[in-house]
């Protein structure tokens, strides 16, 4: 008698952890991962004979793993493999960013903040009028360092199971199998993010902090690098949910891209045959690179009276009288890591104030509820926090 077994063995405590990664510049969606559900016989020999098959699926996608990855380090070459130092850095990081600008244009600070959160491994979220260029912006990003890149409109009828996958009977190989949703991308542009029911919007909170997707009771890790950069339009709010402050606080960087300036209108104007600029971007770096450059900014030298700096700024929006809510400690850490990146970007290997002071408001602002009285007053999040910043001493070095 046949009969399916949705329940595991009593001695699988722990969730499986998948790696797709293997598949983070171009999935196949229509590949499946390995299965959450057999279907078996109650035959003496069933068991043994599953527990082969899944040997044997292992050892196939583990050959298929590192065949792909040899191809890739072969392609990659041994600049990729060898550590970054802060010069090489301050030039890679300045290679990105032009090269970005080529599709972008005139938003060189938009962009190097961008280029902070993915190096940082972090996420961003693009307040901004539709036109302005933020899927195009998100596409040569996604083109400048070789790695794939996913766009999801979100409505509110979108699902959770849209975005992550959805395991389905796959009747050919008679088993239960998962495919990967658009999140399975390096670089994922959610847009209008706000559209979305609370519901879908719930879903992103463990892909964008953990950097995994966990469906029916199986977990599965997302590509390195992995970067979410969302948008929203705040002018229209008719028909949108307004993203929860854990939501809010996933979000390294809040930043816009505006209209473009008078010069930058122009070329483009000039350039009107060009249709599609992030086509025209062409790779400078490659994700273990990114990961170089990564591991080069954690060693940048942070002077503890850097950190009591910014601590001192975390406390001050926790006790200012017009914000009811003031920044977590994860804003704290934000603010360290990206002053390290920013200080490797600028060819140093230490972190000064002014790195810190540059990267508050883009980091910290999104991350405050101001009082009702404040918003009474038409104060807003950056006239808050740069009132409460004002009143913190900047350190000087002198003892």
């Amino acid at each position: 008698m046949v009969h399916d077994r949705f329940a595991r063995s009593s001695s699988d405590t722990a969730p499986d952890i998948v790696n797709l990664t293997n598949e983070s510049r171009h999935p196949r969606l229509e590949r499946t991962s390995d299965p959450t559900y057999e279907v078996g016989t109650n035959e003496p020999g069933d068991e043994e004979n599953t527990r082969k098959d899944r040997y044997s699926a292992f050892e196939s996608e583990d050959q298929a793993v590192e065949t792909k990855q040899q191809r890739r380090s072969k392609q990659a070459g041994s600049s990729s493999q060898a550590a970054v130092d802060v010069s090489t850095f301050a030039s890679l990081f300045r290679s990105i960013v032009d090269n970005v600008g080529q599709a972008v244009l005139g938003k060189e600070e938009t962009i190097t903040l961008c280029v902070t959160a993915l190096i940082a491994g972090g996420h961003v979220l693009l307040e901004d009028n539709p036109g302005t260029g933020k899927t195009q912006l998100s596409r040569a990003l996604a083109a400048s360092i070789a790695v794939d890149c996913k766009r999801i409109q979100f409505t509110p009828d979108l699902l959770p199971s849209d975005l992550l996958g959805v395991t389905f009977y796959d009747q050919s190989q008679g088993r239960f199998s998962f495919r990967p949703g658009p999140v399975f991308a390096s670089l994922v542009l959610a847009d209008e993010i706000n559209r979305a029911s609370p519901k879908t919007q719930s879903a992103l909170l463990e892909v964008m902090e953990e950097g995994r997707v966990t469906v029916d009771g199986r977990t599965y890790r997302l590509p390195l690098p992995f970067m979410v950069i969302a948008t929203q339009n705040p002018i229209e709010q008719l028909g949108t949910y307004a993203l929860p402050e854990a939501q809010m606080d996933r979000f390294l960087i809040r930043t816009s891209l505006g209209a473009p300036g008078h010069d930058a209108s122009m070329r483009i104007l000039e350039e009107a045959d060009i249709r599609d600029r992030a086509g025209l971007v062409e790779p400078v770096v490659d994700a273990a690179q990114v990961g170089a450059m990564a591991a080069c900014a954690s060693k940048v030298f942070c002077d503890p009276s850097i950190m009591e700096y910014v601590i001192h700024i975390i406390e001050a929006t926790r006790h200012s009288p017009a914000i009811r809510v003031g920044s977590s400690i994860r804003g704290g850490l934000a603010l360290v890591r990206c002053a390290r990146i920013r200080a490797c970007a600028e060819g140093r290997d230490y972190v000064i104030p002014d790195d810190v002071k540059q990267l508050v408001d883009p980091i910290l602002a999104h991350r405050l509820i101001l009082t009702a009285q404040s918003k009474l007053a038409d104060m807003d999040e950056h006239q808050a926090l740069a009132e409460a910043l004002a009143k913190v001493p900047v350190p000087t070095g002198e003892q």
